[in-house]
C-alpha cells in the first residue's frame, strides 16, 4: 500500500480526500499509480498533461516516472507556472 498525500490549495479543491492509500502490486510508475485509480485520476490529470506536479517519493524529489512500491509515502502538490520556474526547461 502506498500513501498518497495531496498537498496544497489547488490541489485539495480537486480531491474528495487529501490522503488516500492506493494498494500496488510491486514497483509501479507514479504516473501509472495515477492513471490506475479512478479518484486520482479524475482529480490530477489536467496537471498531469501540463506536467505541473511536483512528487516527492518518501521524501526525495521524483518525477511522474519515479517508482513506487508498497509501504512508500507519495506527497503529490502543484506547482503553477512550471516553465517560468526551470523545472521544465532543464535540458536532459
Amino acid at each position: 500500500m502506498v500513501k498518497v498525500l495531496n498537498l496544497g490549495p489547488t490541489l485539495l479543491q480537486r480531491v474528495t480526500e487529501p490522503e488516500l492509500d492506493v494498494e500496488v502490486e510491486g514497483p509501479t510508475a507514479i504516473k501509472m499509480l495515477i492513471e490506475g485509480n479512478a479518484e486520482l485520476m479524475d482529480a490530477l490529470a489536467p496537471f498531469v498533461v501540463r506536467g505541473e506536479l511536483l512528487v516527492t517519493v518518501n521524501r526525495k524529489v521524483g518525477s511522474l516516472d519515479s517508482m513506487v512500491k508498497d509501504g512508500d509515502t507519495l506527497k503529490i502538490a502543484h506547482q503553477s507556472r512550471a516553465s517560468y520556474d526551470g523545472t521544465t526547461d532543464i535540458p536532459t
